[in-house]
């Protein structure tokens, strides 16, 4: 592979994240969910995230981030990713995939607690269950979505758009705001582990 292909890859990843923060809507949007999340863990509240693939490996990241350790040691913070594949399959079986998420809502989630759902198309099925039974029990909604932003455009409390045109690259930049999310959280709750 000629090494312009790899700059090349680089230069388009680049160039996605500055045309992301150039838009100081996406930024506020960012802080918004930051103080959400903080919000609901003052009040006893819980995250729950979801997505498909390599976005649910990017939930059960995102996840793992608050229950375990980020930069520092520090308390667990409540976060559950739907990703038990038991679970899942169980649910897939009896009420078809569409519904695997939903289910997870509506075992788990409760009124003030905070439903994250990634997509890189917002447009998948399941996503679009489970963020609609989150809406129904009173959860904080937020969604990271791609491209256009799908169905699922303008419909949360909370919506992070990352314009790209391919899912790799759209995840990327979900993750890295995945991990700001994280890191303002700690910023916020525990501030001297930035001192």
């Amino acid at each position: 592979m000629p090494l312009g292909n790899i700059i090349d890859s680089f230069k388009e990843a680049h160039n996605l994240l500055g045309d992301f923060i150039s838009e100081e809507k996406n930024l506020k949007t960012v802080k918004d969910v930051i103080m959400t999340i903080v919000k609901a863990f003052d009040s006893g509240k819980k995250v729950l995230i979801c997505g498909n693939g390599g976005s649910m490996t990017d939930a059960m990241h995102f996840a793992e981030e608050l229950t375990g350790r980020f930069r520092s040691d520090r308390r667990a913070l409540p976060a559950i990713a739907l990703s038990d594949p038991s679970f899942i399959t169980c649910a897939a079986n009896d009420f078809g995939f569409e519904e695997i998420f939903a289910r997870g809502i509506e075992a788990y989630g409760r009124s003030g607690d905070v439903f994250i759902g990634l997509s890189t198309s917002g447009n998948s099925p399941n996503i679009i269950k489970a963020f609609e039974k989150a809406k129904l029990l009173g959860m904080n909604t937020v969604l990271l979505i791609g491209k256009d932003g799908g169905e699922l455009k303008g419909k949360a409390g909370n919506e992070i758009i990352v314009k790209g045109k391919t899912s790799d690259r759209i995840q990327e930049i979900q993750m890295l705001v995945l991990h700001i999310i994280v890191e303002g959280i700690e910023k916020v709750k525990f501030p001297e582990l930035y001192d």
